[in-house]
C-alpha cells in the first residue's frame, strides 16, 4: 500500500514509522532540515531504550511521489493553507485523507447532517480554498490519543498512548474505513471505530482548548494550571460555554469539567503541545482549538465570554512573539 504521511512532524513521524515496519511503502512530504534528516537517516522513532529507523522516500515536491493509496495529513492546522496548494498530485479518485490533527477540522460538518451540514467554518477553512483541494470524499477522520515529541528532525520519541480513533465524517462503516483500521491494527495501534469522528474530536478539544493556550501565555505545565483554583474556574467556565455549544450541534458531552481536570491530572507534570510550539518558535493552532469556538458560538446562540478571554490572551501573547 502506498502511503503517505504529509508533515512528517512528532505524530506524523509516529505512524510513518510503524506502518512502514508493518510493510507499507511509505513516503514523506518534508522540507529544510527534516527532508535532510529524513534522506540521511530514514525516519526514525525512539520507545523507551530501544530507537528504530526505516528507509522512506521524502521529497519537497509531492508530483515526485506521485498518486497514493492513502495519504496521512499530520501538520498543525496553520499549516494547512499550504498543504491545500500542494496537495493535488498525491490525490486520485481513490485515495483516502486521514486528518490526524488537533482541533475542530475543517470538514467537520461533512456528511454530518442536521442543520449546520455542509456549514463552511470561516475559523479553520477562511475562504474554502481547504475543502475544494481535498474535496469531503476522501476524508476520514482521525483522533490521537498519544504523546510524542521531536529529539530532533524527523526522530521521534514516542512518550505515552497508543490509541487512534478513526471513522467516515458521516459515521458510515464503509469498507474502506473498516480496511484502514485493521491495516493501523497490523501496525500495533490500539483503533476505535468511531460511531461519529466529530464527537471524539470535540471531546479532545474540549479538553485541551483550554489547558493549550493558557499553557503557551503562561509557560506552565497542566498540573500548575489545575492546581491553581481561579485558573481551574476559569477553565471550567470555558468548557461550559463549549458544552452547550456541543448540545446544540448534536454532540453532547455527558461529563462535567471536573470529570475532565481529574483526567488530566493523572498526566501529571505534562507539557501542551502549544507551550512546545511556543518554546520551538512555530505557529500556535489557535484558530482550531479556540476561535472555531467562538465561531461556534455565535452560531448557535450561545454566549461565550470566556472563551473569548481566552482567545484575546492568547492570540494578544502569540501576536506579540509572532508566532500567529
Amino acid at each position: 500500500m502506498k502511503i503517505c504521511i504529509y508533515g512528517a512532524g512528532a505524530i506524523g513521524g509516529w505512524i510513518g514509522v510503524k506502518l512502514a515496519q508493518a510493510g507499507c511503502e511509505v513516503s514523506v512530504v518534508a522540507r529544510g532540515a527534516t527532508l535532510e534528516a529524513l534522506q540521511l537517516h530514514g525516519l526514525r522513532l525512539q520507545h523507551g531504550a530501544e530507537t528504530s529507523a526505516v528507509a522512506v522516500r521524502a521529497s519537497a515536491n509531492p508530483a515526485e511521489l506521485g498518486v497514493q493509496d492513502l495519504v496521512i495529513i499530520a501538520v498543525k492546522a496553520p499549516a494547512m493553507a499550504e498543504v491545500a496548494k500542494a496537495i493535488a498530485p498525491l490525490l486520485g479518485p481513490g485515495t483516502a485523507v486521514l486528518t490526524t490533527m488537533n482541533g475542530v477540522p475543517w470538514w467537520f460538518f461533512e456528511g454530518f447532517g442536521g442543520e449546520y451540514a455542509g456549514t463552511r467554518l470561516k475559523a479553520v477553512d477562511p475562504e474554502g480554498a481547504i475543502a475544494q483541494a481535498i474535496p469531503g470524499q476522501h476524508i476520514i477522520g482521525c483522533v490521537v490519543h498519544a504523546s510524542c515529541s521531536l529529539n530532533g528532525p524527523g526522530f521521534v520519541k514516542h512518550h505515552f498512548g497508543n490509541k487512534l480513533i478513526i471513522g467516515e465524517p458521516s459515521g458510515q462503516k464503509t469498507a474502506r474505513v473498516q480496511q484502514l483500521a485493521a491495516l493501523l491494527e497490523q501496525a500495533g495501534h490500539e483503533i476505535v471505530l468511531s460511531e461519529q469522528i466529530q464527537k471524539d474530536a470535540w471531546y479532545k478539544l474540549w479538553g485541551n482548548m483550554t489547558v493549550n493556550p493558557i499553557s503557551a501565555f503562561t509557560g506552565a505545565t497542566t498540573d500548575l494550571i489545575l492546581g491553581d483554583e481561579l485558573v481551574r474556574g476559569f477553565v471550567s467556565a470555558v468548557m461550559l460555554e463549549a458544552k452547550e455549544i456541543g448540545a446544540r450541534i448534536g454532540i453532547p458531552i455527558d461529563q462535567q469539567p471536573e470529570d475532565r481536570h481529574a483526567v488530566t491530572l493523572k498526566l501529571g507534570a505534562f507539557k501542551t503541545s502549544m507551550l512546545q510550539d511556543v518554546e520551538a518558535g512555530k505557529a500556535v493552532e489557535l484558530d482550531a482549538l479556540v476561535t472555531v469556538v467562538k465561531e461556534l458560538g455565535a452560531l448557535t446562540g450561545v454566549p461565550t465570554p470566556f472563551t473569548d478571554a481566552l482567545l484575546g490572551l492568547a492570540r494578544l501573547h502569540a501576536r506579540v512573539h509572532q508566532l500567529y
